[in-house]
């Protein structure tokens, strides 16, 4: 096996040989050229937004070309050469080229010929004048020693001449193989072509060897000529080192696997290879781990490092810790991942590796944030004092060092800390401002998801949720391509998760279903996926009342450990089970769980958004029994510390629950008050559910100040219109979420204004629709 020529590179040359002859149309050069500079250029190829797919264009290309012929034909057989016969296709032109080398003698000679399309230098052409050798013409095509073109001719040339006379062979056999597939074609255009053409020893001595020539083909080129499909395919070291790297930084760069053909394709090519770089077990590890492989992920990691670190003592030693860190974390052994992550700081600060040392005090404090129960013990002892230090000290190492990446995570984590801890907006607002002025000044495209994650959950809290989708869909249309799967999966689920409180259920469903296939091979994401998937099916159930089916699904999810799930989705499905408990009627054990979720945030100092979604569950459950009144200190608790952390989606709910309180004291005008300021300020949050409650207090404030008017009073038959008007926008909220039991409840407060109001006509006719929708809710419950 060649170490850097294969049969593809020789087609190449010949391209690049032609376009210096001006063979290639004015027209077609564009193409052309961009078709050889994307093999010689290594280049991230990216498809447009969504395209997952186009990341791994690059490797398909290069195998491809590598094991067929066929794409040049399709590069070249629709343009017309520019020089030669006329009507001739420059796939002809270049076949000519080809099938012109036929013999061994001749591709010495194609290489030999490679000088002549470079320029000369200033030496050669004062010695070639001496020799009264002619200058080439002022308009002849010629490559600069130092391009791109020039560079690989004069490698491919160093490469040939390097060559012993068997691996020059095999590079002729294996040539011979690869444009044999176009001996068809060639017959057809050119009349003199004979059946023994492709060598013209064998071709000059079939007269005098008569039936002979035969056995010293066979001798020469072995099964080769009986299309023997077990033959190795030309592949060079070089070729298979490219594909390797490549395919490492794709699977680190956006988090997905190798698709399962470019995979079978690298295989057979790494099968055939008389040398197995070392590199593939590292590629072999990060797919194991991507497919949630723990065991066999961990041996080819060992495998990989004990390979290459052979003869470098401990210089790289941090690495390996590091990665093996990483693993241990990822499939939930926490102990054995902190030990080795604080292994890697001991390393690196004893090799004096900043990058890696910064790295993994990052890396710990983002895990100290996610598992404090594992870091208690280590946090108490830590030199770096609170987490706010640690970030400064980060923030201050990484600027200094220069580390881009770790500078700007750095800030991200200070404003979401901010955020989390309910701290100053302003702040948070200006930590993500420098983050993006770092992003912008080093057009740091990779790190865009994390950081517009952080937009959309700011605008979320800030109670905007218009901002927040379109950042959403920005962040899909512009960055996806360039950042991980990971975030481009978070951010669609929560397109989903806002479409599914708008009662989108089918729509958000589709979202989650239209996402690149390959990349939910994944072991991570495809178990977030699943998890997400089943939360909005879950949803949905409960509000159609089928709580046979919620309860099954809730059983699935709840199998999951606490710890093996994602802090958003561990909170999504504890809020749906508390919420399936309290339809079901089994009040205490939602109240157990409230308050079991309670203590445990406290104890773990979780986000501030948290602790006030679980006072106002509590507040809804008082409610829920009875005694709206007990919930009173809770629900004015809940809205003094969403107002201070500006947790607006927290807020306007909060306050209900306060004018509901109100409303059972039978304080309503304070009620009104309180509801009219905040219902506009709601409808930006777009949250059915919330707005449709909301409604419904507003329903039943202005029902009480009907109650305290005199009887046929004007003013007593506008408080009930308004009540009726917002009874009814309360029913249309819950319907557009198919709440059924909800709009059985709306249903039944307006059939009971109105047969107070005297209208019997429309109470019976909303109490026929009452009595549907109970039927409706029954059979879905059945």
């Amino acid at each position: 096996m060649s170490r850097f020529l294969t049969p593809a590179k020789i087609g190449l040359l010949a391209l690049i040989e032609l376009y210096a002859d001006k063979a290639v149309p004015t027209s077609s050069i564009v193409e052309v050229l961009s078709f050889i500079t994307s093999h010689l250029i290594d280049s991230d190829i990216s498809g447009p937004a969504g395209a997952s797919r186009g990341h791994w264009k690059r490797a398909e290309s290069t195998v491809s070309l590598v094991i067929s012929i066929a794409d040049f034909e399709k590069i070249l057989s629709p343009h017309t050469a520019a020089s030669g016969m006329p009507g001739r296709s420059l796939w002809y032109v270049f076949l000519d080229r080809l099938w012109k080398i036929n013999s061994l003698d001749a591709l010495h000679e194609f290489f030999d010929r490679r000088s002549d399309l470079l320029a000369k230098t200033k030496d050669e052409l004062r010695r070639e004048a001496e020799m009264g050798v002619e200058p080439p013409p002022a308009d002849a095509i010629l490559l600069s020693r130092n391009s791109p073109f020039g560079a690989f001719v004069r490698r491919a040339q160093l490469e040939f001449t390097r060559l012993r006379f068997h691996d020059a062979f095999e590079l002729w056999k294996d040539f011979v193989r690869y444009r044999q597939t176009t001996a068809a074609y060639y017959r057809k255009k050119t009349p003199a072509f004979q059946r023994l053409s492709f060598d013209n020893v064998l071709l000059e001595g079939e007269h005098a060897w008569g039936e002979g020539v035969e056995a010293v083909a066979s001798v020469a080129y072995g099964d080769m000529l009986r299309d023997d499909p077990n033959s190795t395919l030309p592949v060079s070291t070089d070729d298979i080192e490219k594909l390797l790297e490549f395919q490492i930084e794709q699977m680190q760069k956006y988090g997905n696997r190798i698709p399962l053909e470019i995979r079978h394709q690298f295989q057979d090519l790494l099968h055939d290879s008389f040398m197995i770089p070392s590199l593939s077990h590292y590629l072999s590890y990060l797919d194991a781990w991507r497919a949630g492989d723990y065991s066999t992920s961990f041996d080819y990691l060992h495998r990989y490092f004990d390979y290459t670190m052979q003869n470098r003592d401990r210089l790289f030693y941090q690495y390996a810790l590091l990665n093996l860190a990483v693993l241990h974390a990822d499939f939930g052994c926490y102990k054995e991942a902190l030990s080795a992550m604080l292994e890697t700081v001991s390393t690196a600060r004893e090799n004096r590796d900043m990058t890696c040392l910064n790295f993994a005090l990052n890396w710990l404090f983002h895990f100290g944030r996610a598992h404090p129960e594992v870091t208690r013990d280590l946090e108490s002892n830590s030199m770096l004092g609170t987490k706010k230090e640690s970030l400064a000290f980060l923030r201050s190492k990484a600027k200094d060092t220069g580390m881009w990446t770790l500078w700007t995570s750095a800030l991200a984590s200070e404003a979401k800390m901010n955020l989390s801890n309910g701290e100053s907006i302003s702040t948070a607002l200006e930590h993500m401002v420098r983050s993006s002025q770092i992003l912008v000044e080093r057009n740091m495209t990779g790190v865009m998801g994390s950081q517009i994650s952080l937009n959309i959950a700011l605008w979320d809290r800030l109670g905007v949720a218009y901002l927040s989708s379109t950042f959403c869909e920005v962040f899909l249309r512009c960055h996806a391509k360039h950042s991980v799967f990971d975030d481009e999966l978070k951010v669609t689920s929560r397109i989903a998760s806002m479409l599914a409180m708008r009662g989108k259920y089918d729509e958000a469903l589709e979202r989650l279903e239209s996402m690149d296939p390959n990349s939910l091979r994944s072991w991570k994401p495809s178990q977030y996926w699943h998890k997400f998937r089943g939360i909005i099916k879950l949803r949905r159930d409960l509000h159609r009342n089928n709580l046979d089916g919620a309860e099954h699904l809730l059983s699935q999810l709840l199998q999951n450990k606490q710890e093996d799930l994602e802090p958003d989705l561990a909170f999504a499905i504890d809020s749906l089970h508390i919420d399936c408990l309290v339809r079901r009627g089994n009040l205490e054990r939602a109240f157990a769980k409230v308050e079991a979720l309670v203590s445990e945030l406290r104890d773990e100092n979780k986000d501030i958004a948290l602790r006030v979604r679980l006072l106002l569950i509590k507040a809804e459950l008082l409610d829920r029994c009875g005694r709206p009144q007990k919930g009173f200190t809770i629900a004015v608790r809940a809205a003094n510390v969403a107002w201070r952390a500006r947790l607006i989606p927290y807020l306007w709910p909060a306050i209900g629950a306060v004018s509901n309180i109100l409303i059972s004291l039978g304080d309503f005008e304070p009620a009104l008050q309180l509801l009219r300021a905040i219902l506009p300020r709601s409808l930006e949050c777009e949250n059915a559910a919330m707005i449709a409650k909301l409604y419904s207090i507003l329903g039943d404030a202005n029902m009480g100040m009907a109650g305290k008017m005199a009887p046929r009073s004007n003013k007593r038959r506008e408080y009930m219109t308004k009540a009726v008007e917002a009874i009814e926008k309360a029913f249309n909220h819950y319907s557009s979420v198919e709440d059924i039991s909800k709009q059985c409840e709306m249903m039944a407060k307006k059939a009971t204004i109105m047969r107070v109001s005297g209208e019997h006509v429309l109470a019976n006719d909303y109490a026929a629709a009452y009595l549907a929708l109970r039927k409706d809710a029954a059979q879905a419950e059945t």
